[in-house]
């Protein structure tokens, strides 16, 4: 079992070595949690993925207390899985700390090499692309799309995917061409809509969302971003709606459509004032 004092330590040094010691004792398989005990990459990648979500939610609420909760939370993710690779001989926590310090060291000549740091943002964003795609040579992910994380949420990935495939020069030409795209697809999901098969139709939707995340990229909008807090939005005034049918002695069960509609627009003409 990890080392009881270090679990117990209160000293700032000591923080990273606690957590790791603790994160061993729940593996122990004698004396650990049987919960973390029984997991795997697999069953314990969803809750990365949670976490991460949860990490842009408080920093979309300015919630800085809760914030600090939720690095932890995702800080524990990667110690979990480092704990894993380290029981089957694959890497230890060290191991990545040591390649992520590597990786920023080498991204960046400007701040920790022989080059000049005076350079404009976008010369900097360019350095950073030839060096990334040097990496991916390295890996011998020589095409254009290698890389693109196939985990990623699918919006994400598709603004991704457009975004590679703009650097090489595949793409339209100014956002006017895009809208044109997007009521192309709009009316080939209305017709597949009315004369194609279900799997037809999720086809033309998926291709009509595809450029939605073209039309915020062209925008300079990040798609899951500007996603997040339309869902953010939408519940704050859907609440609202609620709130107004309490008020009533009703809920949306003893109401119709044209009544929340109503209390809809009142919510939205309240956020104005």
């Amino acid at each position: 079992m990890a080392n009881d004092t270090l679990i117990h330590a209160t000293d700032d040094a000591d923080q990273m070595n606690r957590l790791l010691a603790i994160m061993a004792a729940l593996r122990d398989p004698q004396t650990g949690c049987p919960w973390d005990v029984e997991q795997t990459f697999k069953t314990i990648a969803p809750y990365t993925i949670e976490e991460a979500y949860e990490v842009a939610d408080a920093i979309d609420r300015d919630d800085m207390p809760d914030l600090k909760g939720e690095l932890g939370d995702l800080l524990f993710q990667s110690v979990f899985h480092a704990q894993m690779a380290q029981e089957a001989g694959h890497f230890t926590f060290q191991d990545v700390a040591r390649t992520m310090s590597d990786k920023m060291v080498a991204r960046h000549p400007h701040v920790f090499g022989d080059e000049s740091n005076q350079k404009s943002p976008e010369q900097q964003t360019a350095d950073w692309e030839k060096i990334k795609a040097a990496e991916r040579a390295d890996r011998a992910e020589t095409r254009t799309l290698d890389g693109v994380a196939v985990g990623l949420p699918a919006l994400l990935r598709a603004y991704k995917l457009q975004k590679r495939a703009a650097r090489v020069g595949f793409d339209w030409p100014d956002v006017g061409h895009v809208i044109d795209k997007i009521a192309e697809e709009a009316a080939e999901v209305v017709e597949a809509r009315d004369t194609l098969t279900q799997d037809e139709v999720t086809e033309e939707v998926g291709d009509l969302l595809f450029v939605m995340a073209n039309l915020a990229r062209h925008l300079g909008v990040d798609p899951e971003a500007a996603l997040r807090a339309a869902n953010a939005k939408f519940q704050r005034r859907f609440e609202g709606v609620e709130d107004r049918l309490s008020d009533r002695g009703k809920t949306p069960n003893d109401s119709d459509l044209a009544e929340m509609d109503a209390l809809w627009d009142a919510v939205k003409l309240a956020e104005k004032d």
